[in-house]
């Protein structure tokens, strides 16, 4: 089971993941940031889209309220800075609502209904657990598509890096 104390730092770890992404992407010459890709969501500011309407989807589940969403994903997105302040909203409240925590609370069932119609059933550590991971693997599609930029390299983002570096600025 999740404990309070690691649903903390992982909160605070994938909001810090997400700003070093997007500040990376945003540094990306003109274009290339919404540029099509062979990519499952076309391009890399879709594909961080994805990512906030899953975390939305998911910050309903753990309040027990609907979504709204009809897919996972929006036909369209949303210009870098305005996805940026949504985003930051949704880390936000994921890092609250994980300081509220505790380990009992972590331990939760919570009941869901998925898009397609599939009904669930996990604890809230393992929502949140599902939110991170689910955020990291999709950043990845993103980090893939930087080596398509000529001169531009991916961020480094890896779990350690945000323990020696970015644990402080969070």
């Amino acid at each position: 089971m999740l404990s309070a104390e690691t649903a903390r730092m992982l909160a605070r770890y994938n909001a810090w993941s997400d700003k070093v992404m997007f500040d990376a992407v945003a540094a990306l010459p003109d274009g290339e940031a919404v540029k099509p890709r062979p990519s499952l969501f076309k391009n890399m500011v879709h594909t961080l889209n994805h990512i906030y309407v899953i975390d939305r989807i998911w910050q309903a589940h753990l309040e027990g309220r609907d979504h709204g969403y009809e897919a996972r994903n929006t036909k369209e997105h949303p210009p870098l800075p305005e996805l940026w302040r949504l985003q930051q909203d949704v880390d936000r409240w994921y890092v609250q609502w994980a300081d509220a925590q505790s380990d009992a609370g972590l331990g939760e069932i919570v009941e869901y209904t998925l898009i397609g119609g599939n009904r669930g059933a996990m604890t809230r550590g393992e929502i949140l657990l599902h939110v991170v991971m689910h955020t990291n693997y999709h950043r990845g599609y993103v980090a893939d598509m930087f080596y398509e930029v000529p001169g531009c390299r991916p961020p480094s983002m890896d779990l350690p890096v945000y323990m020696r570096e970015g644990r402080a600025a969070v």
